[in-house]
């Protein structure tokens, strides 16, 4: 019997939720200093991209072009990042952070720049709303 799927308490805390893709879990991070999503695959024990089955890789890249998309649609920016890391929390999760040149990190990484600032309640709820729209309206 496989381990059911449970989202990293680290990730749950640091972050809300947006829409279930899929595969994955779209959450925002709340850090009002970038517009930034995590997706996490709803798969227990997996920490690398690799132990995706081919069919979920192609799923897993299809949702990081839709979450790109959206954020880029509610949060216009110059560059988007993408990262999986998953050197602290080692549950498999990808970044994928609207950036802007002269926004709090900018040029270098958002990972270990400053203290995240939380939304207002308000201006979470309306982005979460923009973002959940967006990618139900694109998702298959």
């Amino acid at each position: 019997m496989s381990a059911e799927f449970a989202l990293d308490p680290r990730l749950a805390g640091d972050s809300v939720p947006v829409i279930e893709l899929p595969l994955c879990s779209v959450r925002l991070m709340d850090d009002a200093r970038f517009a930034w999503l995590l997706l996490v695959p709803r798969r227990a024990s997996t920490s690398e991209i690799h132990e995706l089955d081919g069919i979920e890789r192609e799923r897993l890249w299809r949702e990081i072009g839709l979450a790109g998309e959206a954020l880029r649609a509610v949060a216009p920016c110059d560059k988007l990042n993408l990262g999986a890391l998953g050197n602290i929390v080692r549950q498999l999760h990808v970044h994928v952070v609207a950036r802007r040149e002269g926004d709090a990190a900018w040029p270098g990484p958002v990972w270990g720049s400053g203290v995240a600032e939380p939304y207002a309640v308000q201006a979470r709820e309306r982005l979460v709303t923009a973002l959940h729209d967006r990618l139900a309206a694109a998702a298959d």
